[in-house]
């Protein structure tokens, strides 16, 4: 039996009110733990303070505690690699503390279903279709009308993250969020070979060949002036401070504390889920090319040899205690 137009929109209508109540919900809920988080006034780690309503893995919660000790930032923000941004970093942004943003991602119909979204009438959001390079990111920031210091910045385009955040000079973020492979290992300075039309799967039908590795991210966070304070607890996303920032955060942080992943995320030639681990991920990009940072020179994690610590093999957290020292540094 045919549908009716006036039956889809019935559905339609039926659903998008579903949808919004179970938003509202999940607002309801972030607000409750964000309640209690902002209360934290020390914590032993970073990843203490992680809960998800809209982010994938905590990043919320992480969020919304950083911009709590930090009073008086910017209330803006960029992320880019949003898909449809129902699953993002900075959506709560917009629920729990209308701050004004840049979304951009390379699909065209999901930049167009955010744009149908009811966030986009509500706050004052600009989302852009983009595939972003090193070559195109700062024009991209700069005629959405962002420029100089911001918020937050969020990077996750599972490819060529190392080399789109070293060119970012438009905007200098306070809060800086950028995703790391932890397949890559904790040993060395790791990333893939900048391609302006890198593609994650296209790469290595595994998924598992994208970004960099942690010290890459976090030794170009030195170099852009940035202190590392710490990663999600599924090893996924790193968090960085401004310098002039850092000591309010770290001087009520105990540790610096990094994760390795436990993700399982390789796929088949055809596209299926194989549920591959620890170090068996590694051994199926083994042999693809990497740049290690350090030495300038192209090599493979074969080539590397060990590229896990002990600790990070063993799926331990490594942690680096916040000293005096560390505060004089950034301060």
């Amino acid at each position: 039996m045919r549908m009716t137009d006036f039956k889809r929109r019935f559905i339609q209508r039926l659903l998008g009110s579903l949808e919004r109540t179970l938003e509202t919900q999940s607002v309801l809920q972030c607000l409750q733990a964000a309640k209690v988080n902002r209360g934290l006034m020390r914590l032993r780690e970073l990843a203490d303070t992680e809960f998800r309503g809209f982010s994938q893995w905590g990043e919320d919660g992480i969020i919304d505690w950083l911009i709590e000790r930090l009073p008086g930032l910017p209330r803006t923000f960029v992320e880019f690699g949003v898909e449809n941004y129902r699953e993002s970093n900075t959506r709560l942004l917009l629920f729990l503390r209308n701050w004004r943003g840049l979304v951009m991602d390379g699909t065209a119909e999901c930049i167009s279903d955010i744009q149908r979204q009811d966030i986009y009438w509500r706050y004052e959001l600009t989302a852009k279709c983009a595939f972003i390079d090193r070559d195109n990111v700062n024009e991209l920031i700069e005629t959405a009308g962002f420029r100089g210091d911001i918020g937050l910045l969020s990077i996750d385009i599972d490819g060529n993250d190392y080399w789109v955040w070293q060119a970012i000079t438009v905007v200098s973020p306070v809060i800086v969020v950028c995703e790391y492979n932890a397949v890559f290992g904790d040993r060395f300075q790791l990333t893939v070979p900048y391609r302006a039309d890198f593609q994650r799967t296209h790469a290595h039908h595994s998924n598992l060949y994208f970004g960099g590795s942690l010290p890459a991210i976090v030794k170009l966070g030195e170099e852009k002036g940035y202190t590392f304070v710490g990663t999600t607890s599924a090893g996924c996303n790193a968090f960085f401070i401004r310098d002039d920032f850092a000591p309010k955060i770290l001087s009520v942080l105990d540790n610096i504390s990094a994760y390795p992943s436990f993700l399982r995320e390789s796929l088949d030639l055809k596209g299926s889920l194989t549920f591959v681990g620890g170090a068996q991920r590694q051994k199926l990009i083994q042999d693809l090319p990497l740049v290690d940072l350090m030495t300038h020179r192209t090599t493979t994690l074969a080539e590397c040899g060990e590229i896990d610590s002990p600790e990070w093999a063993r799926h331990l957290n490594t942690s680096i205690q916040v000293s005096e020292a560390m505060l004089k540094k950034v301060g």
